[in-house]
């Protein structure tokens, strides 16, 4: 549907003016003699731009604007007439009128605000849809699983997220601290102000200072221009400082100073600078050991373990892993399907899988199998270290050999697997469907296994 205009005007000869004027351009117009008419026409269907005279009999059209921001406030409103005056712009502009006109106009004119007005209008509702996304994505729906840990932790967001105070969230790498951290945020007071987030294990040492603080031009060999720090960045909003654990000693009191003064000093500045910034931090690494090995100072341990978060691996929620791999597989999938993405033997080896790289492991392995061209997961479908798990839980391995140093890896198990086919159809007696039930797999993708191989004649 194109772009709908409502002319609104007791003037015939403007109304049949305007709306010449605007179908040139490709616009659809509507028209209406009265205020009244007008508000049956948005009752009955949406506009994207109203253009209203002030002075007309009954209601006006001041009264006009009000209504349709109380009823619709995404559509815009040009407002015009021939007895312009200060205040009725200043009043229509404090109700919401896009802009004010004053008759008579050129038609240039005319043009111009009819396509900055939808312009700004198409802008506001893009950033409403951003800010939606965002918060659907970062609220507690970023955050997959039911399991009790998964709504202990749910919980303890929904209490610190309101909080000022800063958060220390540990876990295992690949658990989804900075989805946590991004739910803080999202569901705190700063939810409209920057989320910064910033990896201290993956910047170096030397550069480190610069990264969070900013610098002055010339204070250093390099630093051509003033830079804004992270901390400057994430003013009025939240600071993630992930790996915190990497954060060298000489910069972990300077990062001190902020948390306590609430104030910092780019490099080569001479002016402190106040900082409205939460902290949230994280690090897979036991930051009490390294306090008492002393590489990491206690001071700035207490001021950021205000609060602690302790992540879960997923080795201790497993029963979360058919919703992680449903939510994956439609992420990955180009076409996705209702129903479950997994086959029952596929997930019983899933589960007994402790998964070192957690939720990030996961996620590569429902990544492979739809760029693979798979719809589910299947046993065949799953990589080696998880099928080993099959094999530790009593299943005869004596014909798991490692393949001989300089063997082609894919050639030797694509002749596992046609190995393993072959004996499957050879236990069913040739019964295809038969074949497909031993092996856990579905009949479509024992087919579609067979005919990679050349083995799915009739």
């Amino acid at each position: 549907m194109g772009i709908r205009i409502l002319v609104v005007d007791d003037e015939l000869s403007m109304r049949e003016f305007l709306a010449i004027l605007l179908e040139r351009e490709g616009y659809a117009v509507d028209q209406a003699e009265s205020a009244e008419a007008a508000l049956a026409l948005l009752n009955a269907g949406s506009y994207d731009l109203v253009i209203s005279d002030v002075k007309m009999p009954g209601l006006d059209g001041i009264t006009l604007l009000e209504r349709i921001k109380e009823g619709t406030p995404e559509t815009a409103v040009l407002m015009m007439t021939a007895f312009s005056t200060a205040e009725q712009a200043v009043e229509a502009m404090k109700l919401g009128a896009y802009d004010y006109i004053a008759k008579p106009f050129k038609v240039e004119e005319i043009k111009i605000l009819v396509r900055n007005a939808l312009e700004k209008r198409d802008l506001k509702r893009e950033n409403q849809r951003l800010r939606q996304e965002v918060q659907e994505r970062f609220s507690f729906s970023g955050l997959i699983g039911k399991s009790k840990k998964m709504r202990d932790l749910y919980g303890l967001i929904e209490k610190v997220a309101p909080s000022m105070a800063n958060i220390l969230i540990l876990g295992e790498s690949g658990t989804g601290k900075e989805l946590v951290a991004r739910a803080i945020h999202y569901n705190s007071p700063r939810k409209n102000k920057p989320f910064v987030a910033v990896n201290c294990g993956a910047i170096p040492e030397t550069l480190m200072e610069s990264e969070l603080f900013g610098h002055k031009k010339g204070s250093f060999t390099g630093a051509i221009g003033d830079r804004a720090g992270l901390f400057e960045q994430a003013e009025g909003g939240t600071l993630f400082l992930d790996e915190i654990g990497e954060v060298p000693l000489q910069l972990q009191a300077k990062l001190l100073r902020v948390l306590q003064e609430k104030e910092f000093r780019r490099i080569g500045g001479i002016a402190d600078q106040k900082a409205d910034v939460r902290i949230v931090a994280a690090s897979n690494r036991n930051l009490e050991e390294q306090v008492r090995e002393n590489s990491f100072r206690e001071d700035l341990f207490y001021r950021l373990n205000v609060v602690q978060l302790q992540m879960p691996p997923l080795r201790e929620r497993s029963d979360d892993i058919p919703l992680l791999v449903n939510h994956f597989f439609r992420k990955y999938l180009p076409t996705p399907h209702d129903g479950e993405f997994v086959t029952p033997a596929a997930l019983k080896l899933l589960m007994s899988y402790a998964f070192p790289g957690n939720v990030r492991e996961l996620e590569n392995l429902v990544e492979r199998c739809a760029v693979l061209g798979n719809h589910e997961i299947d046993v065949a479908c799953l990589p080696s270290q998880v099928r080993g798990t099959q094999l530790q839980s009593g299943a005869s391995c004596d014909e798991f050999v490692i393949p001989p140093e300089g063997m082609d890896l894919e050639g030797y198990l694509d002749g596992i697997e046609k190995k393993i086919l072959l004996q499957a159809l050879d236990r069913s007696g040739g019964v295809k469907k038969k074949a497909a039930e031993l092996l856990g797999l579905t009949f479509r993708s024992f087919r579609y296994r067979l005919a990679k191989f050349g083995m799915d004649e009739e």
